[in-house]
């Protein structure tokens, strides 16, 4: 799955916030180790490809859109009715 809109540390951050997900949560449904989320959201290193496409898709799955552009940023899905 191609990564669309940039993820970065703060946009994880935040989409960890808006989903009321914690770090150890994500980290299992991406199927990626705790310390991969930490250190990313800190900025200290960036994953593989295909890690970043999973975390990526586990909170757009849970309902996050990440938007791109001059100002990426992300936003909640609206539910369908």
């Amino acid at each position: 799955m191609p990564i669309i809109a940039k993820i970065t540390p703060a946009l994880c951050r935040a989409a960890r916030g808006l989903l009321d997900m914690n770090q150890i949560d994500l980290a299992a449904a991406a199927s990626v180790s705790k310390n991969t989320i930490v250190d990313f959201e800190k900025g200290r290193r960036t994953p593989t490809n295909n890690n970043l496409a999973a975390i990526q898709r586990v909170l757009e799955e849970a309902g996050v859109e990440f938007t791109n552009g001059d100002a990426p940023g992300l936003r909640l899905r609206k539910k369908k009715r």
